[in-house]
This record gives C-alpha cells, structure tokens and sequence, in this order.
C-alpha cells in the first residue's frame, strides 16, 4: 500500500502551484507580472502563496496559450470568465477573432510550403553550384507584398 502525501488545500508555493496548473514557475512569474494574477498572497518573508483559485485561474491561461490565443485575448477572456454576468457572446467573439487569425496564419504558411516544395522540385540536388532555391531566395520580390509578413507565433 503506497503512502498518500495529504491534500493541502490552503495556500501553496509557486512550485506546487506551477505543477498543479501544468505550467512552468517561471511562466507563473511572468503571468503575474502581466497583471494575469491579481493580489497574490506573501508570506512575511516575501514568498508567493497561491489559492486553488489562483491555481484554476493559472489552468486556464495555460489552456488558453494551447489554443494559441495571444496574452492580450487572454487577458480579455480571463476577466470574461471571472464575470459570471458575461454575455457569451463576447466570448464567441474573441473565440472567431482567433479562428480567422489562425485561417490566414494557416493560408500563409500553405502558400509558403507550395512555394518551397516548387522550389525543391526545381533544385537538382547534385554537385553543381546552380540553385534554384537560392536564386529565389537571392531574388527582388515580385511585388510589395509577395514576402510572407505573418509571424509564425505572437
């Protein structure tokens, strides 16, 4: 019979709030620094001392970055969610909002991979010096917006 550690449900050190929220000490850190987590409790001598709360609150930015929305948006949805007279469809908003970012982000790099498999194609890959993908790479753009301007991450 293994031994079970007692559930502690009071305040807990960054370390354990981190591993119960799947989420790194030092992105606690920068959560809280971007005014994610309001009013994080210290003991006399200056540690943190998170809640379940703040733990629950911790889960849902981590999900959130999963979902790739950018700390602005998560921003908005965590006081949303926090706001239990919220209309939903505020949410939903945010929610479109990122599914159309995510669409173009995905078009984009499409786009690229077509270009880049063309190029590849084209490239014969032996000991010659000629190289297609060079060339293009080395090459003005064809037109003021032919470079692929959407970052990759925000």
């Amino acid at each position: 019979m293994t031994a079970r550690a007692p559930r502690n449900d009071g305040p807990v050190p960054i370390s354990e709030a981190a591993r119960r929220a799947g989420v790194s000490a030092r992105m606690v850190r920068h959560y809280e620094a971007l005014g994610l987590l309001n009013g994080v409790a210290r003991t006399d001598s200056g540690y943190r001392q998170y809640t379940e709360a703040d733990v629950h609150a911790l889960r849902f930015i981590g999900r959130a970055r999963t979902l790739g929305f950018s700390m602005e948006e998560i921003r908005e949805l965590l006081g949303l969610w926090q706001d239990k007279g919220r209309a939903s469809a505020s949410v939903k908003r945010i929610a479109q909002a990122h599914i159309d970012d995510l669409a173009e982000r995905i078009a984009a790099m499409q786009a690229m991979q077509r270009t880049l498999q063309s190029l590849v194609h084209c490239c014969h890959g032996d000991q010659r010096p000629d190289c297609p993908i060079l060339d293009d790479l080395a090459a003005a753009p064809k037109s003021p917006g032919a470079l692929a301007k959407t970052p990759l991450r925000r």
